[in-house]
């Protein structure tokens, strides 16, 4: 039986990062106060009550913000609504320099075993460029903090193709993480959304465009090295130790239900339907403080939408889509319904069958959005 996955959104940072485009805002006591009694009311009118999770995820924003107090709030109330697996995976995204050893080990004393650490770049001038709030010594200092407190399961994010980013900073950010042995790696090409601080730079000059054939290399070199060093490249975007690989994240490429609390949050009930939260912070505690749901946006997929996504969210997991799983799903022949499409990717090197696997290639990935969008 394929168990949920529970999502909780923290909209709060301490400052606001120039490449960012969530939804997110300034840390402020009282509205954070508000808006945790309001992810707790939504969470006891759950629809999906007594449904079985297995993972507990909290992102944001920064979910670190939130006091142990806070935390225990949210989970006790996870915990009296759903029947959450005693093995849980219950993650929380931390930001360097966010928490101390004290509330660290309050986190692990309330059940939480995995962290999500926004390292993004070991180089100082690149955190500066990107508006992050703290600098490498306080990655460092807030790692070391965690393994004090008890966390055997940390992933790091790191981003790469920054403005002026040049390989060999690339590497030595990549060989300081691999010092460390995090369990977990997740990595991203940097992305320009309009609207941004970043993208506004660009456009008027103040920082350099992105080169994105540099960024490609950057990749090819990441899982290499890493691969080097005992990770496996299980996703496009990350790399894992055996056995770490992120339970939660890898509900959303296969298809498990999950639901999710708090302002933007989205959910899947694992057959064919998807709603989503307001995505305003206050318009969402005002909706919940006033009985209205903050569901803004429904969605039932059709069998095609259900075909399309369960191809290209599976073709994310580099171990490829299974055909003969896909047909007896679906009742329809795969490599028939899209022949052309794969025997183009094929011979362009972008995808390769291994038995009844189909999965992308190294350059596939790197151009993976090119090849979904054949598929949607």
């Amino acid at each position: 039986m394929t168990h949920a996955g529970a999502y909780i959104h923290i909209p709060f940072c301490r400052s606001r990062c120039s490449y960012c485009d969530f939804a997110t805002g300034i840390y402020q006591g009282e509205l954070a106060s508000a808006y945790v009694r309001a992810v707790v009311a939504e969470i006891g009118s759950s629809k999906n009550a007594g449904a079985h999770l297995d993972t507990v995820y909290f992102g944001g924003g920064t979910p670190s913000l939130l006091t142990p107090a806070q935390l225990d709030q949210i989970l006790s109330t996870l915990h009296r609504q759903f029947n959450i697996d005693r093995d849980s995976e219950i993650t929380v995204e931390m930001n360097p320099g966010t928490v101390n050893r004290d509330q660290l080990r309050a986190f692990r004393d309330l059940g939480v075993n995995r962290a999500s650490f926004g390292a993004q770049t070991f180089d100082d001038a690149e955190l500066a460029k990107l508006g992050r709030s703290h600098s490498s010594a306080d990655t460092l200092k807030t790692f070391h903090e965690l393994r004090a407190a008890g966390f055997n399961n940390v992933s790091f994010d790191l981003i790469a193709g920054l403005p002026g980013q040049t390989l060999a900073g690339w590497q030595r950010n990549i060989e300081q993480s691999l010092a460390l042995e995090p369990e977990h790696l997740s990595f991203y090409l940097l992305e320009v959304h309009s609207g941004t601080p970043l993208a506004d730079h660009i456009r008027r000059g103040l920082q350099p465009v992105p080169d994105e054939d540099l960024a490609a290399v950057m990749y090819e070199w990441m899982i290499e090295r890493a691969a080097a060093a005992g990770y496996e490249h299980y996703e496009i975007s990350n790399l894992a130790k055996p056995g770490f690989e992120s339970r939660h994240n890898t509900k959303y490429w296969t298809g498990a239900p999950y639901f999710g609390f708090g302002c933007s949050a989205h959910s899947f009930d694992g057959v064919a339907r998807r709603w989503s939260n307001q995505r305003d912070v206050q318009r969402y505690v005002e909706n919940v403080e006033q009985g209205v749901s903050p569901v803004v946006e429904e969605q039932e997929l059709t069998a095609a939408d259900l075909r399309a996504e369960a191809l290209f969210l599976g073709m994310r997991m580099m171990r490829g889509v299974d055909v003969r799983e896909y047909n007896e799903l679906f009742g329809v022949d795969l490599r028939a319904e899209h022949q052309d499409d794969l025997d183009r990717f094929r011979e362009a090197g972008l995808v390769e069958f291994d038995g009844d696997l189909i999965r992308l290639t190294r350059n596939g990935a790197l151009m993976s959005n090119e090849v979904f969008a054949a598929f949607v």
